[in-house]
């Protein structure tokens, strides 16, 4: 790559020397020099100049204020701004002026008082007093826009922060401006309320309190709180956040901008979520199912006697269904006890998770600056790994050809090419990496591939099962015991049906509902913020969670390493330890404390350069002619933690079939019909969709209003029903 020319630049008389097209503001803090802005965010696209709070002096333009913001660095360019130059200083003054006039002085009230931009500004820049006596402008407050934001148009300072991001990142286009002057305001389109995967990274985007996630509202000021950083471990993705303590208790979710992975932006699962910690069904106590009594709460030495009890008794296989929400030490201790104490075991890991895209690794900000991208599978790729869709729009913006699997032949002479796979499992990692190979792209700069795990830590569970299961156990008939890690397990229909067939259950799950009527031992378990360990996000990068609050139950290391010691299996009750034991055959000796807050991306030390050519699953059946190929797939919002979130829950997918407009068309359905859909002796009736982004052959509801249908399937208008 060519090295960019050098420009010299002097800002209130210190020299520096940027390259050429760099950011005035940029330019400004590489001399050691903050020019304030508010309506200035680079990563929403090209600067518009708003608010005006940039405003600085040139040499050589005319006479008056310039908005930095929006220009660039040029060789020779002398710039003062308010530090030295008394025209720049007293715009700045007008400018914090002018937005004060009608901006309500309630900063003891406002919970964005004390971490609010526009406080700051004014304390450094703006009057100390007012010239107005007139009334200030007022609004209805607060408007809720959606239930997880909410709207004081009162403090809004019409920055357009949140409605660039509404129409150039997230592209929902549903935030506003709407009127003019000084009645211009912020609202919805056509007044729905605000929704999508990424809507509330607008209230971390509003430079006042304007935009507030309802949750947070009079929870917490400034200095009664503390951001601990850790790793969101609710998809694949893994962005980096910082989740907002208060007494014990999370109070709120704030990206943490890790520039590889995220870009600053995190989904509003991610964001919103963290209350399920707080259900009422939650467990903190175990329960243990008892002859003629029923499911009861014991105490934590009678559920490990119990559990003892039920491992050594077991008179078939042990079987362990993994949810892929466990750390990598959680998963490694559940193996060792298992392999170590019984040495029989049988893992149902939760997909299937393939090597052969090591050779083809890269952050997941290459997909920004790809010439081609190529998008395989037929699940919503916002559902699967919400934060790899803004990167693909990024994409997309910047010029980049969007192609679907039918034309991933077709992609040129393109230099930077990456392929991401959102489809079923199944060797889906092996058949993108041998694509990948077949395209050539093994070694070439900026050229890549992904598969979007359904799970967050798919990738780390199967490294933690091999590094301690690589031995076959003995054979034994039927299931003796049957383990089942994580909520997600729990919820998981194939799960249930095992669970029918094994002589004893036991769960660990952090509600009492999802396994109530069918285990033998629930242990409570934890959720993601309440953990340290590490988990392996989607690129394959091996990042750090960090115990945020403590849970209501004793973490799961500690009891599975008591567990472990009645079998003289060695385990250590801390993550530190287990991970140092798994880094070992795994992670090259990585050290734990190693990881950082802000990992990179390190590769497998065995990783080959180059996949084999291995035998891939056959052809799936095509559709006869009148079928359609269902694809059921898990929504984002959905789950056992979204359905613990009030807030949450107009996120929830509705139950309807999307239909392509080629298929809609041939089969005379349109949006809002009710269609039947059939496949082996099941049917449901839903309204359909038409989706002109899927492609034909292919129709597609989730998961939760499937009633278990999938495959080939039989898709007609249903029938009206006369008087």
């Amino acid at each position: 790559m060519s090295t960019p020319d050098l420009v010299r630049v002097t800002i209130d008389e210190r020299e520096v020397h940027v390259p050429k097209g760099t950011g005035l503001v940029e330019t400004a803090l590489a001399a050691g020099i903050e020019i304030p802005v508010f309506c200035y965010e680079p990563r929403l696209g090209a600067p518009i100049g708003a608010c005006r709070m940039c405003l600085v002096e040139v040499e050589g333009m005319p006479p008056k204020p310039q908005a930095a913001c929006t220009m660039t660095a040029q060789d020779g360019m002398v710039v003062k701004t308010a530090r030295t130059s008394r025209m720049a200083a007293e715009a700045q003054d007008a400018t914090l002026e002018f937005i004060l006039v009608n901006h309500p002085l309630d900063c003891p009230v406002c919970d964005k008082g004390g971490e609010c931009p526009l406080q700051d500004l004014t304390f450094r820049y703006g009057p100390g007093n007012t010239r107005m006596s007139f009334e200030k402008l007022t609004f209805e407050k607060p408007i809720p826009i959606s239930p997880t934001i909410s709207l004081d148009r009162e403090r809004c300072i019409l920055c357009y922060r949140c409605t660039r991001f509404s129409e150039s990142v997230s592209e929902d286009g549903q935030l506003i401006a709407a009127n003019r002057g000084a009645m211009s305001v912020i609202t919805t389109f056509e007044d729905l309320p605000y929704s999508g995967a990424f809507t509330g990274n607008v209230t971390e985007l509003c430079p006042v309190g304007a935009l507030l996630p309802t949750q947070y509202r009079f929870e917490g000021r400034p200095w009664e709180i503390v951001d601990v950083p850790t790793v969101c471990g609710l998809c694949p993705v893994g962005c980096n956040v910082n989740a907002t303590v208060r007494e014990g208790k999370v109070k709120r979710i704030l990206s943490r901008n890790h520039p590889e992975i995220d870009e600053g932006w995190i989904c509003d699962k991610g964001r919103f979520a963290f209350t399920h910690l707080r259900a009422d069904d939650r467990l903190a106590e175990p329960l243990l199912r008892r002859h003629r009594i029923g499911l009861g709460q014991v105490s934590w030495e009678d559920a490990l006697d119990a559990a003892e009890e039920l491992l050594r008794n077991a008179r078939g296989r042990v079987v362990t269904a993994l949810s892929g929400s466990e750390t990598v030490e959680l998963a490694y201790g559940l193996g060792k006890l298992v392999r170590g104490g019984l040495g029989s075991h049988e893992a149902m890991l939760p997909e299937e998770v393939s090597g052969a895209l090591d050779a083809y690794r890269l952050p997941l900000s290459a997909i920004r600056d790809a010439q081609v991208v190529v998008v395989l599978g037929d699940v919503p790729v916002v559902q699967r790994a919400p934060v790899v869709d803004l990167w693909i729009k990024a994409a997309r913006r910047n010029g980049a050809r969007i192609l679907r699997e039918a034309d991933a032949e077709a992609v040129g002479d393109a230099e930077r090419v990456v392929l991401v796979w959102s489809g079923p499992g199944g060797r889906g990692g092996e058949t993108v990496a041998q694509l990948a190979e077949q395209l050539g792209l093994g070694g070439r700069e900026g050229c890549g591939a992904f598969y979007l795990p359904e799970t967050p830590n798919g990738r780390g569970v199967a490294d933690a099962w091999a590094a301690c299961c690589d031995e076959e156990g003995e054979e034994r008939e039927g299931i003796g015991l049957l383990v089942v890690s994580g909520d997600e397990a729990a919820a998981d229909e194939n799960v249930r049906a095992l669970a029918e067939q094994a002589e004893a259950t036991i769960v660990i799950s952090m509600f009492h509902g999802l396994a109530a009527g069918w285990a033998d031992l629930i242990l409570p378990g934890t959720g993601y913020l309440e953990r340290d360990g590490t988990f392996v996000n989607v690129e394959g990068r091996l990042q750090r969670l960090r115990r945020t609050v403590s849970p209501p139950c004793p973490d799961e290391l500690e009891w599975i390493a008591e567990l472990a010691a009645r079998f003289d299996v060695d385990l250590a009750p801390y993550a530190a330890a287990v991970f140092a034991e798994v880094s070992e055959r795994v992670y090259g000796g990585l050290a734990f404390g190693e990881v950082g807050e802000r990992a990179p991306l390190r590769g497998y030390p065995e990783a080959p350069e180059h996949v084999s050519r291995t035998a891939l699953p056959e052809p799936r059946q095509k559709p006869r002619a009148g079928e359609l190929r269902l694809v059921a797939f898990k929504a984002l919002f959905s789950g056992a933690a979204v359905e613990r979130v009030a807030e949450l829950q107009f996120q929830r997918p509705q139950p309807e079939l999307e239909l392509s407009a080629e298929d809609a068309e041939r089969k005379k359905i349109a949006t809002g019909d009710l269609v039947t859909v059939g496949s082996n002796g099941g049917a449901i009736t839903l309204p359909a969709r038409v989706n002109r982004r899927l492609r034909p052959g292919i129709a597609r509801v989730a998961l939760e209003h499937a009633n278990g249908l999938g495959g080939i399937v039989a898709i007609e208008k249903a029938q009206e029903v006369t008087a």
